[in-house]
């Protein structure tokens, strides 16, 4: 019996293509409308946000779509990321079940995000844009956003949550040490967020708030364009490339996953690990149980952005200052509603509080402390629930998606 903890593919194995779910899903996602209009949007309406090359995967019904050989390049500093077979956890929880985990810790942020802003940047690039407005929570996001500006020469001004601004100041400090600018959300920078502070000017802001910020200097400057880091969906094809490794990965380590879990916020960690796999089960291949880990509306605060049907809290919910931030976001991918809507996946929800316990139950047993978004698919009562019978059947093989947060103080 073999007693290996990491199966890494070379180089050599980097994927040449992200997958793009939307080709096997037996019923089409609802199109996105337009905020004006309530008319399925085009390619035109979403020209001032986007370089084109990101509208049309946007939209794309191709199954594969070519990753740049630029950006493959650029990956090829972390990737492909190694997948762990978590045996002392397993020893520790005294489970019958293999646990796996895909750990993308590794990148120069930390994270997942820079599988996307990477590819975004270089989009962006190509098509003569020189500046780039975002926002972030955590900062994950802006932190992979600023790393991927400062390889491709972008300048990038990032609307950072105002908790996490002042709950994260080394964030703050990683993005600026990439060239971006980090401004506090909301802010009187723009006129919603004037606005908005105008009528809350105690506001610990939102991922929506700063999204319609970040969204209306895209809109307002003919010479900046926006850039999201979840949701959207050539977002999460983006992040498809480590599914697409992961299913090498279980095939090297000669096992397949009864069940897939991972943190979702916006939704791109989740369904970058988990669509691969779903679109093998789609495709005819092995049945998976999909299980995501979370504590028609506007994708924003100021309902600047298109209608896309979601699963919401409201697109004017403010969540409380929880440490989580990446896990803010008040809606959830269209993509991944519309396959809660069809019974692909579950869905089940945390506290905070108890997730940091699993992860640090994790950190001890297998040396890695996880990010507090991703304690919330390690939390050992979400083992429980996605392992609830293997008392009475056979082993189970679980797989996660695992980031950890850079250990850097604030002074």
């Amino acid at each position: 019996m073999s007693d290996t903890v990491k199966y890494i593919l070379p180089e050599s194995e980097l994927p040449k293509s992200w997958y793009n779910i939307t080709a096997d899903l037996p019923e089409p996602p609802p199109p996105v409308l337009h905020p004006g209009t309530g008319e399925p949007v085009g390619p035109d309406d979403l020209a001032p946000l986007f370089p084109m090359d990101l509208i049309l995967q946007e939209v794309s019904s191709e199954r594969y779509i070519d990753i740049p050989e630029p950006v493959r390049e650029i990956y090829r500093q972390w990737r492909p990321s190694p997948l762990y077979r978590a045996r002392r956890l397993e020893k520790a929880l005294d489970t019958p079940a293999k646990i796996y985990y895909k750990y993308e810790g590794v990148s120069p942020t930390g994270s997942h995000k820079p599988n996307t802003a990477v590819a975004q940047a270089f989009y962006n690039k190509e098509s003569g844009v020189k500046k780039i407005s975002t926002e972030t929570g955590a900062g994950q996001w802006g932190s992979s956003l600023a790393f991927a500006g400062s390889i491709f020469g972008l300048e990038i001004e990032v609307y950072m949550v105002k908790v996490s601004f002042q709950q994260k100041p080394y964030r703050k400090a990683m993005m600026e040490s990439f060239g971006a600018t980090c401004i506090a959300s909301p802010s009187d920078r723009t006129e919603f967020g004037k606005a908005y502070l105008d009528k809350n000017p105690d506001s610990t802001g939102s991922l929506g708030i700063a999204i319609s910020e970040a969204v209306e200097v895209a809109a307002t400057n003919d010479d900046v364009k926006y850039s999201l880091g979840s949701v959207l969906n050539h977002v999460l094809m983006h992040q498809t490339i480590v599914g697409v490794e992961a299913l090498k990965q279980m095939e090297m380590a000669g096992d397949y996953p009864d069940v897939v879990v991972g943190c979702t916020g916006g939704g791109s960690n989740f369904a970058g690990l988990m669509f691969p796999f779903l679109g093998e089960q789609l495709r005819g291949g092995a049945n998976v149980r999909v299980v995501a880990v979370e504590p028609y509306d506007f994708g924003d605060t100021g309902n600047m952005t298109p209608l896309a049907k979601m699963h919401t809290l409201g697109s004017t919910f403010v969540p409380p200052g929880f440490h989580a931030g990446g896990l803010r976001y008040h809606g959830m991918a269209p993509l991944i509603s519309h396959l809660k809507e069809l019974d692909l996946l579950e869905a089940y929800a945390f506290h905070q509080n108890e997730c940091f316990e699993a992860g640090v139950t994790f950190g001890r047993e297998e040396g890695i402390l996880p990010a507090p978004e991703a304690n919330h698919a390690v939390h050992t009562r979400s083992i429980s629930v996605v392992t609830l019978k293997i008392e009475t059947m056979m082993s189970r093989n679980l797989l996660w998606l695992l980031q950890v947060f850079h250990r850097l103080l604030p002074e």
